[in-house]
């Protein structure tokens, strides 16, 4: 027996999600409803739906990091807010806004300073004040973030691609004998990728300077990578400072070939300066670097050392479970 739908789909994207939501679309055999995003000269914003989903099970797209366009994270956070809005007094029945990388999900706590705010619970308060029922995310940095939702009013669907994903890097050969997580906060996700690959599993330590963003000092290996080809798995490669920390500590404890995979290819300046040197570095010490992202951020005119993980049709099939009010945890476990 079909499982009844909760109510019909509507599929709409601002416009700097439009790239992925037109994908996922795609998969799913449905068109995206008109919408018209205006953005006036004092850099104000709206959002207007040109079709009817009163009664609609309605899912809004936004992607929040990427070269699509100039705006910035929180433009497009802001948008799509308006466009949440938007569908909530359009009378719609539910309302999931589908964001593959979650803004603010690095600052989750305060890390011994009080005087600042957590804009990861920010965020979520603004999703649900705007009517959201449901956020969809793919592996939000901290799964504690999820508390900070009123489960009255919305509630978080946190996807992990760690199967499909595993499956991936076995079917395209970029896999290693040992499974390094870049700091202990990650060890938990590590492991679950190295169960997936009967691998072994190492850890790294990060020491880091809070008082600026984005600097590593240096990385200590916990583990035994001699001869070893090592993936290097990661929730988020910003500016890759922490990579090349990463890699040189491995190097430097006789690792091989070393695949780096990341969720959330986010690659700011100057990150593919130090990537692009790191392969440059390996052709001329004789071993083979690789890195892998999904594409919760899309990057165009990529090299052939950078692989890309498409999400959009397993993002499909999810929308079709909540609908149906399956189980979407099942269909992370799913094997290909």
């Amino acid at each position: 027996m079909n499982p009844t739908p909760r109510a019909p789909i509507a599929l709409m994207t601002c416009e700097s999600g439009r790239n992925f939501a037109q994908t996922v679309a795609d998969h799913m055999g449905l068109p995206l409803i008109p919408t018209e995003e205006t953005w006036f000269a004092c850099g104000e914003g709206k959002l207007a739906i040109n079709a009817n989903v009163r009664g609609h099970d309605v899912y809004v797209f936004q992607s929040m990091i990427g070269k699509q366009d100039e705006r910035t994270v929180y433009d497009r956070f802001i948008m799509l807010l308006h466009a949440v809005e938007a569908a909530a007094l359009s009378d719609a029945q539910y309302v999931t806004a589908i964001i593959p990388y979650y803004p603010g999900a690095r600052q989750d706590k305060r890390k011994g300073r009080t005087r600042e705010g957590i804009s990861a619970g920010l965020f979520a308060r603004l999703l649900q004040s705007a009517g959201a029922n449901r956020v969809m995310a793919v592996e939000i940095h901290n799964d504690a973030i999820a508390g900070m939702f009123n489960p009255s009013l919305a509630h978080l669907e946190n996807v992990f691609l760690t199967r499909h994903l595993t499956e991936w890097l076995v079917a395209k050969g970029l896999v290693g004998g040992v499974v390094v997580s870049p700091d202990v906060g990650y060890l938990e996700r590590a492991r679950a990728y190295a169960e997936e690959l009967s691998a072994d599993l190492a850890a790294l330590s990060k020491e880091r300077d809070y008082s600026k963003p984005n600097q590593v000092f240096r990385s200590t290996l916990i583990g035994e990578v001699q001869d070893q080809n090592v993936l290097l798995v990661d929730d988020i490669v910003d500016s890759a400072g922490s990579v090349v920390a990463a890699v040189d500590e491995l190097k430097s404890r006789g690792a091989a070939d070393i695949v780096v995979a990341c969720v959330h290819p986010i690659l700011s300046e100057p990150a593919w300066e130090r990537l692009t040197a790191l392969k440059a570095r390996s052709v001329s010490e004789g071993w083979q670097f690789n890195f892998v992202g999904t594409s919760t951020v899309e990057h165009d005119n990529t090299p052939d050392w950078y692989h890309t993980f498409h999400i959009g049709r397993l993002v499909a099939t999810i929308v079709q479970k909540i609908n149906s009010r399956g189980s979407v945890r099942q269909v992370q476990q799913d094997r290909e």
